[in-house]
């Protein structure tokens, strides 16, 4: 429970970006700003995906072995993978090797492969609040789940979409600028 803490150059940003330097340049540069494109939303949703249970720094450290495996998450790609590569996906050291979320990853890229271009893009930012919320002060300001992402879940799992709960798509919506929940005090808050 903190409010934004002095980083390397003295500015203020949120305590979780300061712990490491990957985490500097990933909050500094892309978490909080909007991510547009079914491609690279369905690149966060997977990732996010792969991040349940775990840190996200291991799967941001691992993230240029993720667009290895995946084929940058160009969904009309992914959607051709077949038993092989999921096989080989599971032997991949660069990766999380977790059968369901590979499945999940796999079996979203086949359902999305049939959507309409940009229909991806237009469900997620659908649940965008009309109107921003009040800047949280501290870490403890900051929810887990909203009826919004609860919605978007819900959503997205009526569409066919595997592996995606409430947390995950309020991490998904934090991360691509749906919402800006960085601290009142922080840097980057509005960037």
């Amino acid at each position: 429970m903190t409010g934004a803490l002095a980083g390397p150059d003295g500015g203020l940003r949120c305590p979780w970006g300061l712990s490491t330097p990957d985490y500097v340049t990933y909050h500094d540069t892309e978490w909080g700003r909007p991510v547009h494109g079914d491609d690279a939303l369905y690149e966060r949703l997977c990732l996010e995906a792969f991040q349940s249970g775990l840190s996200w720094l291991t799967i941001l450290r691992r993230r240029e072995g993720f667009r290895t495996a995946f084929a940058s998450f160009e969904i009309a790609k992914v959607a051709e993978f077949g038993p092989a590569d999921a096989a080989r996906l599971l032997a991949d050291e660069g990766i999380i090797r977790n059968r369901a979320k590979i499945e999940a990853t796999l079996a979203n890229a086949k359902v999305l492969a049939g959507w309409e271009p940009g229909e991806l893009d237009t469900l997620v930012w659908s649940y965008a609040p009309e109107e921003p919320g009040p800047a949280p002060r501290s870490t403890a300001d900051v929810p887990a789940v909203t009826p919004g992402s609860t919605a978007l879940a819900k959503a997205l799992k009526k569409a066919g979409i595997r592996f995606v709960g409430p947390t995950t798509a309020y991490a998904l919506m934090q991360a691509c600028g749906l919402v800006d929940d960085h601290l009142a005090d922080c840097v980057s808050r509005g960037a």
